[in-house]
């Protein structure tokens, strides 16, 4: 993106450096991975003038494996399918399998982004370091380097600002005693690339999510020996199920009553792969739909082939061993953590988020910031379903949210009051286990019930 000559000349100052005023149409997004180019997508459609700062020099976020923060291995796949994938205005091609690796998704997002004429609003190279409100109005101060480090720092101010530098890059590293005297390798699975870094070596996989079960696959198929370690039981749902993509029956079945829905999927469940004791692992201590889906269909094959030995959780370290729960003991030479992300919005003073000690945001509707109208974080949501859909009206919300403000101040009011009166209400399909894994969790039909009676009440007439 080119510069203008609106960003020649400052029109405010702020502790002694200038800032230059984008106007009171302009929306800053951060980000251009798949919320942020949702949110500039239809942010413009509203007739915002939107500038996006994204510190790598393509767009894509998590899913360009060719960025620094990328999470991606080269065996990743959506374990979504398409229709819950995509964006609701731009469907995958009726050719792609239905469930596209990482490669197929990002070239979506790529095309996503030609066809609605999105890179022209996207300042590549370009780190934000700061966030800061600038006025009674809520507008915002933003100030940026670039990524090389080239030139100094400059401040644009903003009538908003959409957060959406994406939740899975920065690693949660658990501390286990004796871990730092370990004489064999530990990594965290955002560093994991490829199946060759565990051919022929004695691998731990540590973590029971959608990650960890992938990689403790591969080991399996790869390593001499493997084991994963996981601390519950969970109900591993295949991909597929009576001969469609077991996420698009969930969505059939979404109407029912939970309990109801609950017992057919622990009776499909049952049924079709059986008691997971059977295969060593711990019994699920919960109902489904109360921890994030877990997706895979290779896991229990891999166990009932003998090529992974599942175990319990890791209490300690020593120098060439691991200690697990039942007092055993392993012998790796690869450890990998799959312990998940930390939500970090390093430009942001936490308490702009409501942020809490653990490093929790408390946003309503998992976006909004409580005390800032014109403050909202995108893509912020585990939801059981695929993002596509939720990003895309999560970035017509807000669109429409600060129209209505412009528009009509005292009904802006009332809405803001009712969101801030229902902002401890559960959006998730049932009660869920109360961890980190757990913060940002939401049923697809009760999160997209509660988007849409916002955009019915943000709905401003032509």
């Amino acid at each position: 993106m080119s510069s203008s000559t609106e960003f020649d000349s400052a029109t405010h100052w702020r502790d002694g450096r200038p800032v230059y005023d984008r106007g009171d149409d302009t929306v800053c997004v951060i980000g251009a991975g798949m919320s942020g180019l949702a949110a500039v997508k239809n942010l413009k459609e509203h007739g915002f003038g939107v500038d996006c700062y994204e510190r790598e020099t393509s767009v894509g976020g998590a899913w360009n494996w060719r960025n620094d923060r990328s999470p991606m291995y080269s065996s990743t796949h959506l374990i979504s399918s398409k229709p819950t994938s995509e964006f609701p205005d731009f469907p995958m091609p009726d050719s792609w399998p239905d469930y596209p690796d990482h490669a197929r998704f990002l070239s979506y997002l790529e095309r996503y982004a030609d066809h609605f004429d999105l890179r022209p609003h996207v300042w590549f190279g370009t780190e934000v370091v700061s966030v800061e409100p600038a006025d009674e109005a809520g507008r915002w101060d933003v100030t940026t380097q670039s990524t090389g480090r080239a030139g100094g720092t400059r401040t644009h101010r903003y009538l908003a600002v959409v957060v959406a530098n994406g939740h899975n890059w920065a690693p949660r590293m658990p501390r286990i005693e004796g871990m730092e005297d370990y004489r064999g390798k530990v990594i965290h699975a955002s560093a994991y690339k490829d199946p060759a870094e565990l051919r022929g070596r004695r691998v731990l996989v540590v973590g029971g999510g959608n990650t960890g079960c992938d990689i403790a696959v591969e080991a399996g198929q790869q390593a001499a020996r493997a084991w994963h370690s996981t601390r519950r039981g969970y109900w591993y749902t295949p991909k597929y199920l009576l001969g469609r993509p077991s996420d698009q029956l969930s969505m059939r079945a979404q109407r029912l009553p939970l309990a109801v829905r609950q017992r057919l999927h622990q009776f499909l469940i049952t049924n079709t792969i059986g008691d997971p004791a059977r295969f060593g692992l711990a019994r699920p201590d919960h109902r489904p739909y109360e921890t994030h889906p877990v997706i895979n269909s290779q896991l229990l094959y891999s166990i009932g082939h003998g090529d992974l030995t599942p175990v319990p959780d890791v209490t300690r370290f020593h120098r060439t061993e691991v200690e697990l729960a039942d007092g055993s003991t392993i012998d790796p030479d690869l450890v990998v953590l799959a312990t998940g992300y930390e939500p970090r919005f390093e430009f942001l003073d936490p308490s702009l988020t409501g942020t809490d000690s653990d490093g929790r945001p408390h946003l309503m509707l998992h976006a909004f910031a409580p005390r800032h109208p014109t403050l909202a974080v995108t893509g912020l949501l585990q939801p059981d379903s695929g993002m596509g859909m939720m990003v895309h009206w999560q970035a017509v919300a807000f669109a429409r949210w600060l129209r209505l403000r412009a528009a009509d101040p005292d009904r802006a009011a009332r809405v803001w009051e009712r969101l801030r009166s229902e902002a401890g209400r559960p959006l998730e399909q049932g009660r869920v286990a109360r961890s980190p894994r757990h913060w940002f969790e939401v049923g697809y039909r009760n999160y997209l019930k509660a988007l849409q009676r916002l955009l019915d009440e943000t709905e401003v007439p032509a």
